[in-house]
């Protein structure tokens, strides 16, 4: 074979090879520019080519050995971006840790858990129950009268049968359950998913997520009350936050209030999302109704307690600003992957 035609075979070899792992690229080294490699052979072969002929040869000679070198560079590039596999892949000590978290979770995950880590670090438990529920638990023993509103089907789902079974449409069933299992001192939050027999739009949802919290004790007030929801608040959503109560009525509180915080997003100044008022309510509390005490076998006489509830969903719109409320059930991965666990711990 002359030299002109293996000169022509070791840069097609050095166009064609295929970038790999280190072991090639060093493998490419060898076979092209070690010791008795194709390229050093072919320039050792450059002292029998007659004088008048050496510059044309050591030109093409020396493009060829710099086409070698600059492929097992691009080749060692690619092999180090490449994830190592096989046995013994982990192995490496000196490698850097692996710390990102794949994947992402729900918002309404992130927030719920944020929610319950605030009230653990202040004493509370974490309570659940059935979310089909009988008519005491969801209504009868939290002091609903027969003739309340919410018993009727515009605002509940009932399961066929009998019983009297719907699906709950508030967590302080949970709360019920709670007081009847245990004597106070009771310190507990019940999150988890409600029903309620309600139009879908970008501001309601017929399933949803609330987390209701109950203190139980001997001489609990309602400034107590106001303490422990000013410190939620603040920690959830900064220190600068206030919040405020307006007179408000639930059939298992009494004296009840709803809570408005002053508006994350203008400061208090007035914008759309609080209609210029610079707040936005974000839960309803009250003190436990002493007939609910009585019905759940806690003597009124000697117990008072505080209860208030939020939905979880209201909370997250405050916190990232979603506009609508069926972007958390669309399940749409451009709207999810922008929640990851680290973005949003709290």
């Amino acid at each position: 074979m002359s030299l002109e035609q293996r000169l022509a075979a070791t840069e097609a070899a050095i166009a064609a090879a295929q970038a790999g792992d280190a072991a090639a690229a060093e493998a490419f080294r060898v076979a092209m520019l070690g010791r008795n490699g194709q390229v050093t052979l072919l320039l050792d072969e450059l002292k029998q080519v007659p004088p008048e002929e050496k510059r044309l040869w050591g030109q093409r000679l020396n493009q060829l050995k710099n086409a070698a070198r600059e492929r097992w560079e691009q080749m060692k590039a690619a092999a180090d971006e490449t994830p190592a596999k096989g046995p013994g892949a982990e192995s490496d000590a000196t490698r850097p840790a692996f710390t990102g978290i794949p994947g992402s979770q729900h918002p309404i995950s992130i927030v719920r858990q944020r929610i319950s880590d605030i009230f653990a670090r202040i004493g509370y438990t974490i309570s659940q129950g059935p979310e089909v529920e009988d008519d005491r638990h969801n209504f009868g023993a939290l002091n609903f009268p027969p003739e309340h509103p919410a018993r009727d089907m515009q605002d509940t789902f009932f399961v066929e049968g009998p019983g009297g079974f719907a699906l709950r449409t508030h967590t302080s069933s949970v709360q019920v359950r709670v007081m009847e299992a245990g004597k106070p001192p009771i310190r507990t939050i019940s999150p988890g998913r409600v029903y309620r027999n309600e139009a879908i739009s970008a501001r309601a949802h017929c399933m949803f997520h609330q987390v209701e919290g109950l203190y139980v004790d001997q001489g609990v007030s309602f400034a107590e009350l106001k303490g422990t929801l000013d410190h939620f608040a603040k920690s959830l959503f900064g220190p600068a936050v206030n919040i405020r109560m307006r007179p408000s009525y639930f059939p298992f509180t009494e004296p009840s209030a709803e809570v408005d915080m002053s508006c994350t997003i203008c400061g208090g100044k007035g914008c759309t999302v609080c209609k210029h008022s610079g707040w936005v309510e974000i839960m309803g509390c009250g003190m436990v109704d002493p007939a609910v005490l009585s019905n759940c076998g806690i003597d009124p006489d000697v117990y008072s307690g505080f209860a208030f509830g939020m939905g979880v969903e209201r909370i997250a719109q405050l916190l990232y600003r979603v506009p609508d409320l069926r972007l958390y059930w669309e399940n749409d991965v451009r709207f999810l992957g922008q929640f990851t666990a680290d973005a949003f711990r709290g």
